[in-house]
């Protein structure tokens, strides 16, 4: 088993998950925020989702307040949001941070696979992606202005 299938997760409803679960999967692990300007990514991510669900392919969405204070809610109220605005059905989980100390352990290891803007390990940004190949391999690693229709074909290559 990879190593990134060893990190427990909660989901947003607040019950226990591991990435485990998505093992065998083709994964875009995405930081997200409701009150930013890149928020309407998630029609984009849960286009991706429609397209590609069937065929072994997860978007995991982790809210993150550390950028702007753009994810202020409850995750009843993060929850309720991406799935009226945005009608998200995609997986989504608590809110965690992805930098500095209290980092989830999940974005650690992301953070030290594959570095964002100018080599540094740090999350610029709501809404990085990181994308996973099946047998849990980072592949890539997608800056937060990267709007996710352009990383189609290379989902599509993973699938």
């Amino acid at each position: 088993m990879t190593e990134l299938y060893q990190f427990d997760v909660k989901k947003i409803d607040g019950t226990p998950a591991k990435l485990g679960d998505y093992e065998g999967e083709v994964l875009l692990i995405v930081n997200v925020a409701s009150a930013c300007g890149l928020t309407p990514q998630y029609e984009g991510l849960q286009s991706l989702y429609d397209e590609f669900h069937e065929k072994g392919f997860e978007v995991l969405g982790f809210p993150c307040n550390q950028f702007g204070a753009q994810e202020p809610g409850t995750e009843v109220e993060i929850s309720k949001f991406c799935s009226t605005r945005f009608d998200v059905s995609f997986p989504m989980f608590s809110k965690v941070e992805v930098n500095g100390p209290n980092a989830h352990p999940l974005y650690q290891y992301l953070k030290t696979k594959k570095t964002g803007a100018e080599g540094k390990p740090d999350i610029e940004w709501n809404f990085a992606k990181f994308l996973v190949n099946r047998r849990g391999e980072l592949i890539e690693r997608f800056s937060p202005r990267t709007e996710p229709a352009s990383i189609k074909s290379r989902i599509e290559s993973l699938l």
